[in-house]
């Protein structure tokens, strides 16, 4: 390998320049050879986001927690489409979700729809559990031509179904394979086309082009495998898995979750994927912060209800809620469920019987080993030690 003092000889004779950059015997400069030889040309920083791709990640973010990794990935193959540098006749981009729960996949999935065509709801929606069975296919594409029952089938995945979310603004489709594992080899052999080709022959000789698609799967694949390091018992992890001081046996249901997608997936499957994540369990920050913002959802709620009024939570209550909800195994789903069960609904029961009045201040707490929250109204006695 050549020296940097001999490269930077060899690129000043091109430029015209004689003698080295450096003194004879001198240590080499630890500069950039280009900025030394010309010092007119500017340093680029090719990890700097555009401003689009900067707000669709903030607008992630703010709707998922815990999952910085996954959102960072779909901004970056999403920004990569928006320069046209996506490979022709493919699809923008392909992506893998892998965990316990189906909550957190799909809520990801659905935040990505929000954020690009402005609605949770603009998903192309496939379950795959329909598509168990070989001769299942004929839902997904129709009857191909010389079967006696041509025509009867209709296709399911044709181009105006994967286009039905278009805007004027932006032509982009956001398509879920859920729960991809539970399809059939015929099922499989299509998808295998949609991610190498971007397109989908129907059985009427009918093209679909995907080449405009972002493409999720899902996958509960090994669950046993990811839960079994932790035992039985839900628990609070003591740190998100990953973070740097966690313990090998927290990192161990990711490495075993693709240990086994490796053995159930062909190699020719995982190889068109952009990327595989694994959405590991929660650990306490990550909880936390959801049972922040699930709050700030029930404060809003209360604020434009019939009777608007204000809720305020102690730490005491917001713990209890923490503890309640809880579950490693199923995500944020259990906190969400506890704040409907044991905020929510007693809030519903104040309003419905009178007990609180518009603009009331309402403050929520947890006293001691009671299994449910208590209320004070903004007049009552309030013991500051609560």
């Amino acid at each position: 390998m050549q020296s940097l003092s001999t490269m930077q000889q060899k690129l000043n004779q091109q430029n015209g320049k004689t003698g080295a950059l450096n003194p004879p015997g001198a240590a080499a400069t630890s500069r950039p050879v280009a900025s030394s030889i010309r010092p007119n040309l500017a340093v680029l920083d090719p990890t700097e986001m555009g401003a689009v791709a900067k707000n669709i990640e903030k607008t992630l973010r703010q709707a998922i927690t815990g999952y910085d990794a996954a959102i960072h990935e779909i901004v970056k193959v999403y920004q990569t489409h928006l320069a046209g540098l996506c490979p022709a006749g493919r699809p923008i981009g392909t992506f893998l979700f892998l965990g316990p729960s189906c909550s957190e996949r799909q809520q990801t999935v659905e935040a990505v729809a929000d954020a690009l065509l402005g609605s949770p709801n603009a998903i192309v929606r496939i379950n795959c559990l329909d598509f168990r069975h070989s001769h299942d296919i004929t839902k997904l594409i129709g009857t191909p031509r010389g079967y006696p029952a041509h025509g009867q089938t209709q296709a399911l995945l044709t181009q105006e179904f994967l286009n039905q979310h278009h805007t004027n603004s932006l032509k982009l489709s956001v398509l879920l394979f859920d729960q991809v594992e539970s399809a059939a080899a015929a099922f499989w052999n299509r998808l295998l086309g949609i991610l190498d080709t971007g397109t989908l022959r129907l059985g009427d000789n009918r093209q679909v082009d995907f080449s405009r698609a972002l493409i999720f799967m899902t996958s509960t694949i090994s669950g046993a495998e990811m839960n079994s390091p932790f035992g039985r018992k839900p628990r609070l992890l003591p740190a998100p898995v990953d973070d740097p001081d966690c313990t090998a046996a927290m990192r161990r249901p990711s490495y075993s979750r693709v240990e086994a997608t490796r053995r159930r997936f062909t190699p020719e499957f995982l190889s068109r994927l952009n990327r595989i994540e694994v959405f590991r369990p929660f650990g306490e920050n990550a909880l936390d912060r959801i049972v922040n913002a699930e709050l700030e959802i029930v404060q809003e709620l209360t604020s434009t209800a019939n009777k608007p009024f204000r809720i305020d939570v102690t730490e005491s209550a917001r713990q209890f809620l923490l503890s309640e909800g809880a579950d490693f195994r199923c995500g944020a789903l259990p906190v969400k469920r506890a704040i409907e069960r044991l905020l929510v609904r007693p809030l519903s029961n104040l309003i419905t019987t009178g007990q609180v009045h518009t603009w009331d201040r309402v403050r929520i707490a947890h006293i001691g080993a009671t299994p449910s929250l208590t209320f004070f109204r903004e007049e009552d006695a309030w013991c500051s030690s609560v």
